[in-house]
C-alpha cells in the first residue's frame, strides 16, 4: 500500500515511518476542488448550511479534545485520527491514525504504538517534502506544509493536516508560526472546521490569528494550545466581537453538514480551559 520507508528525522531523534506511493498521493480533494470553485459562475456552489437533513442524516463526526494540540476525529465509519499525536490519549485507545508535528515533544513521538496502521509526520526528511494524500477508510488526510521559524528556521517544517470525511473538511493548523500565503490559502481550501493554537506567543498571536480566521470563515473554530497562562481568555478577548463563544457540555462534539452553526462560532469543549500545565 505504501511506496518505501523513509527515515523521518528530527532535531531531537528520528523516526522511521511509511510514505505514500504516486497513486496514493492522486486522491482528490472534494474541500479543494469546491474552494477552487468558489468564483466560478458555471459551477453553482453549495455551501454546508444549504444541504437538508435527509441527506446527511448517515454522516456524524464526532471531535473530542484529547490535550494540549490532540483532538480525536472520528469518522462516520469509526476510523479515528488523533492530530499532533505526542503517544497518549485520554481516552485511552489506539486510533486508526495519528498526524504530528515536531515543534515540541509535546506534539510527536519516535515510538508510536505499532497498532497504529497511520503514521502521518508533518515533516519531511532528507531534503525531501512531507506531502499527503491518502485514504484511510472514509477520511482523506492531506497536508499544507508551513515553515518553522523557531528554534531554528526549517523550510516546511511544520504541516497543516486536513480530514476530509462526512463531507465536512476539517483542518488542524498544527504549530502554526507564521501567516499564511495566497498559495497556502489556495492549497488548503474550504474548511468547515478549524483547530487553532492560541497561546499567542509560540505560535501565531492572536491579532494574525483572527485575520487567519476571517479569511477560512470556517463554520466551527476549536481552541487548543491552551496551557500557557490567559492564552485562553485573552484568545475569546480578542475575537468576542466578531464570533460567539459556546461551550460543550459533553466530551464529544457531533457534526454534520446539517448542523453546522450558521454563524462562526468558537467552541470549547471539555478540557480545554481546564487541561493540566505541562512544558511545551
Amino acid at each position: 500500500m505504501f511506496g518505501k520507508i523513509v527515515a523521518a528525522g528530527c532535531a531531537l531523534a528520528s523516526l522511521s515511518l511509511f510514505t505514500l506511493s504516486a497513486a496514493a498521493q492522486d486522491v482528490p480533494s472534494t474541500c479543494l476542488a469546491v474552494a477552487k470553485n468558489l468564483h466560478s459562475p458555471e459551477l453553482p456552489i453549495h455551501f454546508a448550511s444549504f444541504v437538508q437533513p435527509a441527506q446527511t442524516n448517515k454522516y456524524d463526526v464526532t471531535i473530542s479534545f484529547q490535550g494540549h494540540s490532540t483532538y480525536l476525529v472520528e469518522s462516520p465509519k469509526g476510523i479515528t485520527v488523533a492530530t499532533d499525536f505526542s503517544g497518549w490519549l485520554t481516552d485511552n485507545i489506539i486510533p486508526t491514525a495519528v498526524t504530528m508535528n515536531r515543534a515540541h515533544s509535546s506534539h510527536y513521538t519516535n515510538n508510536p504504538d505499532p497498532k497504529i496502521k497511520h503514521v502521518f509526520p508533518g515533516w519531511g526528511s532528507n531534503g525531501d517534502i512531507a506531502r499527503y494524500s491518502e485514504m484511510v477508510g472514509d477520511v482523506l488526510v492531506r497536508n499544507v506544509t508551513t515553515d518553522m521559524l523557531r528554534f531554528g528556521a526549517v523550510p516546511d517544517g511544520n504541516s497543516i493536516f486536513i480530514f476530509e470525511t462526512g463531507g465536512l473538511c476539517i483542518g488542524h493548523l498544527g504549530h502554526l508560526h507564521h501567516k499564511l500565503s495566497e498559495d497556502h490559502y489556495a492549497k488548503i481550501g474550504r474548511l468547515d472546521v478549524v483547530m487553532v493554537p492560541v497561546d499567542n506567543g509560540l505560535t501565531l498571536n492572536h491579532v494574525s490569528l483572527k485575520e487567519l480566521l476571517k479569511r477560512v470563515r470556517s463554520s466551527v473554530i476549536l481552541p487548543m494550545h491552551v496551557r500557557s497562562a490567559g492564552a485562553l481568555p485573552g484568545f475569546l478577548r480578542q475575537m468576542v466581537s466578531d464570533y460567539p463563544v459556546k461551550t460543550i457540555a459533553t466530551n464529544r462534539l457531533v457534526l454534520s453538514l446539517r448542523n453546522l452553526p450558521k454563524q462562526p462560532t468558537i467552541m470549547l469543549l471539555p478540557g480545554v480551559s481546564s487541561f493540566p500545565s505541562y512544558d511545551e
